[in-house]
């Protein structure tokens, strides 16, 4: 067994706890380790920031334990119960292939060679390209579903379009490894929270496994580099519509189906839709789709709404012409709504933001999606939306546009409807975007102060069970609400990119989906600052976008953030906002294990805090935020390992929280405390606290928070027995 205390095993911990900063456990371990490293090599030492410097860190440690059986003690302890990376919980499987699939047969011929090739080290990879509607999402499903018995340890799915503020490059690297391992059944407080680390848990998940993994809507290499591994048992297939310069892999080109074929598909498509088929008409249909899938299933939902036989000509581009016959085909309404909601890319188009951005009442709107998903041009979209009610969708569905079609009727918009009634429409829906998200965001965080919120909220309104279904309405609708960031900074409406992002905070901070968020933020900045870089709202963008940098691990870019948001609130004269800076300054401070610097930003925050007259902006928060400025210097003198004023400042804070009964923050005090105990050697003390906040957070859906608690009480346990 590996020596807990050698330099490899010191590394290994760091390194693992590192990766874990997406969860409550795994920053609160972060910050542990960065105190014992203090104590163990006598003076302050940095978090890592690469992995030379964290080999650096762990040669120290070692040296020191060397020398000193305590303090060997105290990182084995610490290092059994440190967390560890997530692991895979599920075996996923592809969604159903297409029930009707016609040839194809050199393709995935193609493909079967590629995959089942003799492995030399080199990545099992297939690029199926070719234009919209020829089916090379289809036939990637189809043949993985077929071969589904030569990947027993699953096949994952991802589609690569992206849901952030600018789609134009689809999603990022770093948004595709969190799909896949999401789809390993990896929770989100689990997922690294840095790109590289993410590579390295996806490979690791996937080493000796044999694995078929789909990229879809791929759009440029740099998407699928981070994904490819020399594992003999992994095969990845991309669909894309070009090939991708920049990806070793085997192309595939996809293209249109022959005349046999594509008669064949349009008639059992035609059967099954219980559709009468005009025989005669087939030569002009199968004619005018030209080999095209899209086309040809399109066509069988209109055969008998047209005289095909008037139009035998060949289409030069048939799945558009397709968009274009469907069109034509629909009811003015139907016609129309697809114009207008095709402004956006919109991931999730429910009932609610259709009849927005319309301008209908919910029961045309939901017709009007109807009409559209009949005639082929919606398609299902993953769960999300919210009812009317603003809760989450539970029955219904939700579409999406697909680009080709999008492309096509956002055009005929312009014609048809002019750029003031487009741009009226994606107005109107960015409008219910921000009506939805406020008072989902006060249901799911009602502490705390928002800029702008002097008064409480109004009566009345959505109403929500509790903060979970709040929180999850906000998340479930999250893809449609960054679509509105980057429309309404389109529409130079930087009063609703900054409301969008503020009523934000609560996914940010309660369920990460920090990369997710970060184009969005970052578009909060650029327009808010190019109003006024002065103004209160431009520092307060500052701050989130700084808090979104601390969690990717992008310190530097934090600092900076912090900085200028500070700058901007104290220029403003927003003392409760300049507080909040310099506290955010602070936190980044401990997560650096830099703690006599974010004790000093505490307690600069907390003489700011003066400044705040008693009917200011944020007054009503005051002794709430005294109370975690409070805690936050207990943290940080826990670092310094001055235990007793630590231990004065903790009960400060939780007397506070049990007065309020804040359950979250009781126990997040209680938690703190008992590892000053523990690090102050009475662990015995430390235990009646841990049990505490694992009662206090029975009904909050802290599961990491959990895991870090037990992990400690079974520390504190096993120190108890050995005294």
């Amino acid at each position: 067994m590996l020596d807990p205390t050698s330099t490899a095993a010191v590394g290994a911990v760091l390194g693992a706890i590192g990766a874990g900063l997406a969860n409550e456990a795994g920053k609160a371990a972060w910050e542990s380790a960065g105190g014992l490293v203090r104590r163990i090599v006598g003076h302050e030492v940095r978090a890592p920031t690469g992995r030379d410097e964290l080999d650096g860190i762990a040669q120290q440690v070692h040296d020191a334990v060397r020398q000193d059986p305590a303090l060997a003690r105290a990182w084995t302890a610490f290092a059994r119960s440190a967390p560890r990376p997530g692991r895979p919980t599920r075996v996923p499987a592809l969604h159903a292939s297409t029930r009707f699939f016609t040839d194809r047969d050199s393709e995935r011929k193609a493909l079967s060679r590629e995959a089942f090739r003799k492995a030399d080290g080199r990545p099992r990879i297939a690029v199926l390209h070719g234009p919209h509607g020829i089916g090379t999402s289809a036939l990637a499903l189809h043949w993985g579903c077929t071969q589904a018995r030569r990947f027993p340890d699953g096949q994952l799915y991802a589609d690569l379009r992206g849901t952030g503020t600018g789609t134009a490059s689809g999603a990022d690297p770093s948004t595709v490894l969190r799909l896949l391992l999401g789809k390993l059944g990896i929770g989100a407080g689990e997922i690294p929270p840095a790109t590289e680390d993410r590579q390295a848990l996806l490979r690791d998940c996937t080493a000796d496994r044999r694995m078929l993994i789909v990229l879809d809507h791929a759009r440029s290499a740099a998407q699928i580099h981070p994904v490819l591994t020399s594992t003999p048992g992994v095969f990845v297939v991309v669909a894309a519509r070009h090939p991708l310069p920049g990806l070793d892999a085997v192309g595939i080109p996809v293209g249109p189906l022959a005349d046999k074929d594509a008669r064949r598909l349009l008639t059992e498509v035609v059967k099954a839709g219980n559709v009468a088929l005009d025989r005669a008409a087939l030569p002009a249909v199968v004619a005018r789709c030209a080999g095209s899938p899209y086309a040809l299933r399109a066509a069988a939902a209109r055969l008998t709404e047209r005289h095909w036989r008037q139009e035998a000509q060949p289409a030069d581009d048939a799945a558009r012409t397709a968009v274009a016959d469907g069109i034509r085909a629909l009811t003015p309404d139907a016609a129309r709504g697809l114009r207008l909601l095709a402004q956006r890319d919109w991931p999730a188009i429910g009932t609610p933001l259709a009849a927005a951005g319309l301008g209908l009442d919910e029961t045309s709107a939901e017709r009007v999606l109807t009409e559209l998903a009949a005639a082929q041009l919606l398609e299902s979209a993953p769960s999300g939306g919210t009812d009317g009610n603003g809760g989450p969708r539970t029955t219904g569905g939700a579409y999406r546009i697909r680009p080709l079609i999008r492309e096509y009727a956002a055009t005929e918009a312009l014609r048809e409807d002019g750029i003031a009634a487009a741009q009226d429409a994606v107005r109107h829906a960015v409008r219910w975007c921000v009506t939805f998200a406020e008072p989902a965001s006060r249901a799911a965080l009602s502490h705390g102060w928002r800029l702008g919120d002097t008064e409480p909220p109004a009566p009345g309104g959505v109403r929500y069970r509790d903060a979970g279904e709040a929180l999850g309405a906000l998340r479930a609708e999250l893809g449609n609400l960054l679509q509105a960031v980057g429309a309404a900074e389109e529409l130079r409406d930087p009063d609703a990119v900054f409301r969008l992002n503020q009523a934000l905070w609560p996914v940010q901070l309660k369920m990460g989906c920090h990369d997710e968020l970060l184009p969005a933020l970052r578009a909060g900045v650029r327009v808010t600052e190019a109003r006024d870089p002065a103004s209160r709202e431009a520092a307060r963008m500052h701050t989130l976008l700084g808090l979104n940098l601390m969690e990717l691990g992008r310190w530097t870019e934090a600092e900076s953030a912090f900085t200028a948001a500070a700058h901007a609130e104290r220029a403003a004269g927003h003392n409760r906002g300049h507080a909040t800076a310099v506290e955010s300054l602070g936190l980044l401070r401990l997560r650096e294990w830099r703690f006599e610097e974010a004790y000093d930003c505490f307690e600069e925050a907390d003489r700011i805090l003066d400044g705040v007259t008693a009917d200011g902006e944020g007054s009503r928060d005051l002794p709430r935020a005294r109370a975690l400025l409070e805690r936050h210097r207990g943290r940080a003198l826990r670092g310094l390992a001055r235990w007793t004023e630590a231990e004065t400042r903790l009960e400060s804070a939780l007397a506070f929280f049990r007065e309020t009964r804040e359950a979250y923050n009781t126990a997040r005090t209680l938690t703190d405390l008992a590892e000053t105990f523990e690090a102050s050697g009475r662990a015995a003390a430390a235990l009646p606290l841990i049990d505490e906040a694992i009662a206090s957070l029975t009904n909050e859906q802290a599961h990491y928070h959990l895991i870090h608690l037990r992990a400690l009480r079974e520390r504190c346990a096993g120190e108890r027995s050995q005294d």
